[in-house]
């Protein structure tokens, strides 16, 4: 890890230590082979609230709070393709990457695990050879764009196939064919005891590996993780000062979109789904998670929202994980009729409305 790295995360730490300690306080629950559940009142919540907010998502979905499963609807148990909401599990396993000592840090050139990026664009002056992690999981790798790495944000899954393929067939040593077993179940989702039985190949081998189909109610276990800082029971999953900086270290918005001029890419790059360009990152976006930050205009994203929501969103928003810490709250959705971030504020409005005083 490098001393830039180190410094954001214990400077993260310290802001966030009231947080930590109060959620020390409180006596704390984690699920087991299946979910403890608590009746929404005794979990301080309004249950018409919360069928309020079934009703406005559709779909299938659950609330979580304070480690107790309090309210689904629809198939919670149905294991789904997440599209983008997968890019934080990228992000948490690049962490674990560098607390394992495979990469030496977010700002390490991914060129030492990934050769070909060294002969691209030498009319650009090689800039492809900058290309860190930090720039990848940021999207502000300017990787198949004209933008030099650092200089603008492209929400691309060209960016993101990249990725996925450095780390976890590079830097893991894994296969698409492997990558469950030798990677994401023994790593993650075997320690958070998860139901449905994840994977990373929701299509197959053959058709846009890397796509995570997960159930909502095993995506919360996740969102749980991060709620308690990458502890998990009595084992600390990711440390917990990398857990913490994860969603809390945004794109500066400063950083401009992407004109979007196309530049050379290793040959035969394929997508993770879609192609570059698809949004602006609005000073919400922190290492693949969404958060409630400020645009150039000083907007939040959220605007009804507390300001320390963060979440996976995947598809326009029909599939997520939102993580509320102040109200000790984790949401998971699929299949909804949300879509965009106008939607988002007014179901999450419902949920935050849902919450009283214990």
């Amino acid at each position: 890890m490098t001393t830039r790295d180190l410094g954001l995360l214990m400077t993260t730490v310290l802001v966030w230590g009231v947080c930590l300690d109060q959620a020390e306080a409180r006596d704390v629950v984690y699920p087991g082979k299946t979910w403890a559940h608590k009746e929404a009142g005794q979990a301080g919540l309004d249950l018409d609230k919360l069928q309020a907010l079934s009703a406005y998502a559709g779909g299938s979905g659950c609330v979580v709070r304070s480690g107790f499963m309090v309210y689904t609807w629809g198939d919670v148990a149905r294991r789904r393709d997440v599209a983008s909401a997968v890019k934080p599990v990228y992000t948490h396993f690049l962490l674990k990457a560098i607390e394992m000592g495979k990469i030496a840090g977010l700002d390490e050139a991914v060129t030492r695990h990934e050769s070909r990026l060294q002969g691209l664009n030498p009319e650009l002056g090689h800039k492809d050879r900058q290309i860190s992690w930090r720039h990848l999981c940021n999207q502000i790798s300017g990787y198949g764009v004209t933008e030099a790495p650092g200089q603008a944000f492209d929400y691309s899954d060209y960016n993101m196939a990249l990725l996925f393929d450095s780390l976890f067939l590079k830097v893991y040593g894994s296969t698409w064919d492997r990558v469950d077993q030798e990677v994401l179940g023994p790593l993650l989702t075997e320690v958070l005891q998860c139901q449905d039985k994840p994977t990373f190949m929701a299509f197959g081998t053959g058709n846009r590996p890397g796509r995570l189909a997960i159930s909502p109610r095993d995506f919360a276990r996740f969102g749980l993780l991060y709620a308690r800082t990458g502890r998990w029971q009595e084992r600390q999953v990711l440390a917990q000062a990398l857990a913490a900086a994860a969603p809390r270290s945004p794109v500066s918005p400063s950083i401009p979109r992407t004109q979007g001029h196309a530049a050379q890419m290793i040959e035969g790059q394929r997508s993770i789904g879609g192609g570059n360009n698809q949004c602006a990152h609005k000073g919400s976006y922190s290492n693949a998670w969404w958060i409630n930050g400020r645009d150039r205009q000083g907007q939040r994203n959220w605007p009804d929202l507390p300001h320390d929501v963060y979440g996976c969103f995947g598809h326009g928003d029909i599939r997520a994980v939102v993580v509320l810490p102040s109200l000790d709250v984790v949401v998971s959705w699929n299949d909804t009729r949300i879509k965009g971030s106008v939607m988002v504020n007014h179901a999450l409005k419902r949920l935050v409305d849902a919450a009283r005083e214990d």
